[in-house]
Parts: C-alpha cells; sequence; structure tokens
C-alpha cells in the first residue's frame, strides 16, 4: 500500500485547485452572424469557450431559419406552404408532419383568439397591397371578394391522412403572423443541443428570444421605443431565457386620405386594425408571443388586459387623442 503525508494530499489538493481555475477562466469568446430570411434578417450572437464549436452552432441554426423559409415561404412558389396554396382548394393535400403540427397550433390560436389570429388573411394581404409591396387602398368591392375565403374554419386537417383542404376556392394562407416565431424556437433548440449556453437571437428585429446571459448580465436588455417616436425608449426587457415579439403600425403601413393604415389586418373586418400603435409580449416561447401579439394588437387594451395568455407580460400603446405627449401611451398590462 502506498503511503501519503499530509503534505503530499496537500500539494495534490492546489494542483487540481489550479487546474480547476485555468478550466474556469477559459477566455470567452463571442460569435455573431446574420442570414437573410423570411423578408427580413435573423441574427444571432453567441458566447462560449470554443470558436469552431460555436461558430458551427451559430451557422447551423441560421441554417434552420432558412429551411423552414424554403417550407413556409409563400412568395416561392416552390415552398411546401406555396403548394397548400394552390391545390387546397382542389383537393386534399398531404403535407410533412411538420407542417401539420404548426397548422394544427395555427388554428388553437385562431379559436383562442376569438378568430383575430387568423392564417387565412392571405388573399387581403393581396388586396391590400402588403404581399410583396408596401400597400395600397383597395376599392370596397375588393375587399368584400377577398374576404369570401378568409375564416380559419376554411382550413380542414385530416390527422389520420396528414391532409390539408381549402373549403372555399379564394382561401389563401399567409405565414407572416406565426413563422419568424416558429423559426427562432427551432434555432434556439438547436443552440441548446449544441451546448450554447448564452445567445441572442432576432428575427427582423420583431420576434427575438435571449438563451441564458451575457457576460456579467442577468440578461439581455432589450429596449422597447416608442412606436411614434423612435428617439424615446418606453421600457426595459431583461430576457433570460425568454422570448419577445413586438407588433405595430410602425413595421410596415402607408397614408391614404390622411390615414395610416397598418399591415396588421382585422381578418373580422376585412380592414388593418385601429386603436393600437404597438405591442410587445414576453413569454416562454416565440411561437406563442408573435401569435398572440396580433390579437392583443387588434382587440384592443380592455380585451387584452382579461385575455392575455398566462404567464406572458404584455406592454400595449394605445392609440391616444391628437397631441397627447409620448409618456402616458405604453403600459403593462397587470
Amino acid at each position: 500500500m502506498i503511503q501519503r503525508n499530509s503534505s503530499q494530499i496537500a500539494l495534490a489538493v492546489v494542483l487540481c485547485w489550479i487546474v480547476f481555475l485555468a478550466h474556469g477562466q477559459a477566455k470567452l469568446l463571442r460569435y455573431e452572424a446574420s442570414r437573410e430570411c423570411m423578408g427580413g434578417v435573423f441574427t444571432v450572437s453567441a458566447y462560449g469557450t470554443d470558436q469552431s464549436r460555436l461558430e458551427a452552432a451559430v451557422n447551423e441554426a441560421l441554417e434552420e431559419a432558412a429551411r423552414l423559409d424554403a417550407m413556409l415561404s409563400n412568395y416561392k412558389p416552390q415552398s411546401e406552404w406555396s403548394q397548400v396554396n394552390r391545390e387546397a382548394a382542389h383537393k386534399p393535400v398531404r403535407v410533412s408532419k411538420e407542417l401539420f403540427d404548426l397548422l394544427e397550433a395555427c388554428l388553437r390560436y385562431s379559436q383562442a383568439s376569438e378568430g383575430t389570429f387568423d392564417i387565412t388573411v392571405g388573399p387581403l394581404m393581396r388586396r391590400w397591397g402588403f404581399f410583396k409591396g408596401e400597400g395600397r387602398l383597395p376599392h370596397r368591392a375588393e375587399i368584400r371578394t377577398a374576404m369570401d375565403g378568409v375564416g380559419y374554419k376554411n382550413i380542414q386537417l385530416d390527422l389520420a391522412a396528414q391532409t390539408v383542404r381549402f373549403l372555399h376556392p379564394r382561401t389563401e394562407m399567409d405565414p407572416g403572423g406565426i413563422g419568424k416565431g416558429y423559426a427562432v424556437d427551432r434555432m434556439v433548440a438547436i443552440l441548446r443541443e449544441s451546448g450554447i449556453r448564452d445567445a441572442f437571437i432576432t428575427a427582423s428585429g420583431s420576434s427575438m428570444y435571449g438563451l441564458g446571459a451575457p457576460p456579467r448580465e442577468p440578461g439581455w436588455r432589450v429596449m422597447i421605443t416608442h412606436p411614434k417616436y423612435k428617439d424615446r425608449e418606453v421600457a426595459e426587457v431583461i430576457l433570460k431565457d425568454q422570448a419577445m415579439a413586438t407588433s405595430g403600425s410602425a413595421e410596415k403601413h402607408f397614408m391614404a386620405g390622411g390615414e395610416i393604415y397598418s399591415h396588421i389586418m382585422d381578418p373580422r373586418t376585412g380592414y388593418p386594425a385601429k386603436g393600437t400603435l404597438s405591442v410587445s409580449l414576453v413569454g416562454a416561447r416565440a411561437i406563442d408571443t408573435e401569435a398572440w401579439a396580433k390579437p392583443l394588437y387588434i382587440m384592443g387594451r380592455s380585451w387584452a388586459a382579461r385575455n392575455k395568455p398566462k404567464g406572458m407580460r404584455v406592454l400595449l400603446c394605445p392609440e391616444g387623442p391628437k397631441g397627447q405627449r409620448w409618456e402616458t401611451t405604453c403600459e403593462w398590462l397587470q
């Protein structure tokens, strides 16, 4: 049996402690990359101690965003989403399990939001010029024609056959209210699987996720600016393993006859929603925050206060009287 004296044991403990400290103090690296997807720019900023592993994880996450863009785009004729839009009014279209599950989720959001979340606003987005355009004021007859195919109940899903069918020939789906949030969640999952603990993902600035926290910070700090006065900040949010989505009239809009028309469509009326300037939601998943942003924007403060999803924080900026100062506009709903 080998005998060790107390000095040898003490030396071994010190050496182990030195090795531990050296490992714990490994240089922290930061890597950031971006990619154009879904009509905007996705950016990932991440921290780690292994440069090659860090770059591989970030790039894999961005590749996932590109994959989903190819699947969900209604601009790309070859996408699975576009195929459904072309064929589902004529026959049931078999889709991938991933798309089927996403469409099921969309219908659940529609039911829970009294129909104000609705991916069948595609015909309205076209009539109002928001499909590959900056917007236009359509004639009332155009709106009535487009409204014929609008309504989430026009989407029929067959779980056993994994098919999608439209019940009206003018029905057309638009992924604008769900695609970015779904992609951000998938990117977060990839980063976690790759061992990345601290990262920030933003999709065109409207949907984002803070994974872990940057060095010496409690989380990822995000400043919410006033929807009318971009040099004014109305709130600071610290995201740690949380998502945030913002919808507002400033994102995409046009003016006609002295009125501002935003791209956020009220599927019940066929017209852009009014009464709200912007809404920001903080929650556990990006898909939930993005999906719920539209209903809370459309329905306004009173409905939002009663129906906001449990566990979410909501900052709502309603339209106020002309000349109202920015400081009194936005508030967190209780």
